[in-house]
């Protein structure tokens, strides 16, 4: 049953009070229903069209497709419900408690990012349809945190939802319009086992991996001596060696060896091409060794983004925050909006440094100017006819 939406500080604390933790340990992971569901009934209360979409072989797991108006432009207000599993023994607080202290509010998903979607809705709350000349989608989405399956059901489905995209995740309020992608690999190696003290016994597998990660730093400097981009802080992709393990016993040939890498690739970077670059050189490291390697993506990887300078939602983005937009290191769902058709800024009013922290927090005088400048967007791209004065 729909209702309207309590006070700012209410559904913030309902949104952070609703558990929906994602991640790819099932022992951890939470559906993200009971806050879609929350939403609905807000934004049904004011009027908007609203569609849960189910994410497809996940019985407790959607997107929220809200919509004020009619259209085939207009403007996207897009979140993701999820957050990041937690250490209990790390907070000084309840982590689904909104506890306000010194000026901030603390809780898991206060930056990261379900504050932004309650900011939305107190920004639409005096919205009518008849003042759109552009219809508004408020998304809110599942996974973000561990897989991007929402963002991937809207592609699969062929989803339009509008021309210009702004995605709230933790940037102090400082417009991004490029980000680094993401891949991570597993790389296993297969040897044969036997007694120690006759190494003809066995074929050692960590031996083995020993040329591999010699192999892979090598193809590091090779990445970055070639693709430089100053636009970013790190100005070059980046691969770090974040899991290894091998063997069972000092005394026992290791049989088998597994190293995990990730990789942040540049715009303009394939992941497909790295991978495949990287399939062709592993066996050739281990030569005539007799041992065998195999590959495999522990995910689909998340290419990188770029949206134009001089796209509409770009130069409105400067404009209403005084700030250059920028490039950061880290993913966002944005590449799968470009794929739908949107170019994409990624403003909200967290701070990264705060993501993925024990006692995350959002400083509270980020609240007012998030809402007025999400009324700000609302007025150019919706009420004003679309900003196509502006680039787009």
């Amino acid at each position: 049953m729909s209702q309207q939406p309590p006070r700012l500080m209410q559904m913030l604390e309902e949104l952070i009070a609703l558990p929906s933790v994602s991640s790819v340990n099932p022992m951890l992971d939470q559906g993200n229903r009971a806050v879609v569901d929350r939403l609905a009934e807000w934004l049904d209360g004011l009027g908007f069209g609203v569609e849960i979409q189910p994410v497809p072989g996940e019985q407790t797991k959607a997107n929220l497709i809200a919509t004020l108006g009619r259209g085939e432009g207009g403007l996207v207000l897009a979140g993701h419900t999820d957050t990041v599993p937690y250490d209990e023994t790390g907070w000084q607080t309840d982590p689904f408690l909104l506890t306000a202290r010194a000026g901030r509010l603390y809780g898991l998903g206060t930056a990261d990012m379900k504050s932004f979607l309650g900011l939305i809705v107190e920004a639409v709350r005096d919205l009518r349809p008849e003042d759109l000349q552009q219809p508004l989608v408020v998304l809110a989405t599942a996974d973000e945190e561990s897989g991007m399956t929402g963002a991937k059901a809207l592609v699969d489905a062929e989803r339009r939802l509008g021309r210009h995209a702004v995605i709230g995740e933790p940037t102090g309020l400082q417009p991004v319009h490029l980000h680094k992608g993401m891949m991570m690999e597993a790389i296993r190696v297969r040897g044969h086992s036997g007694h120690s003290s006759d190494p003809a016994l066995g074929n050692s597998a960590l031996e083995g991996m020993h040329r591999v990660l010699n192999d892979v730093l090598a193809w590091r400097q090779q990445l970055q001596s070639r693709n430089v981009d100053k636009r970013f802080q790190v100005p070059v992709p980046t691969l770090n060696l974040g899991y290894i393990h091998g063997g069972d016993n000092p005394n026992r040939i290791c049989a088998h060896c597994e190293l995990h890498i990730d990789i942040r690739p540049l715009p303009g970077m394939s992941l497909e091409e790295l991978r495949g670059i990287l399939a062709q050189r592993l066996p050739r490291v281990l030569g005539e060794t007799g041992l065998d390697v195999e590959m495999e993506s522990l995910f689909p990887g998340l290419p990188p983004m770029e949206t134009p300078v001089d796209a509409a939602i770009v130069q409105a983005a400067e404009e209403m925050t005084g700030a250059r937009s920028r490039a950061v290191a880290f993913g966002t769902e944005g590449p799968y909006f470009s794929e739908l058709g949107m170019d994409v800024v990624v403003l909200g009013p967290g701070d990264i440094d705060q993501a993925h922290q024990p006692n995350e927090y959002l400083d509270v005088d980020r609240l007012q100017p998030t809402v007025e400048l999400l009324r700000q967007l609302i007025r150019r791209f919706c009420v004003a006819g679309g900003g196509q004065a502006h680039g787009a």
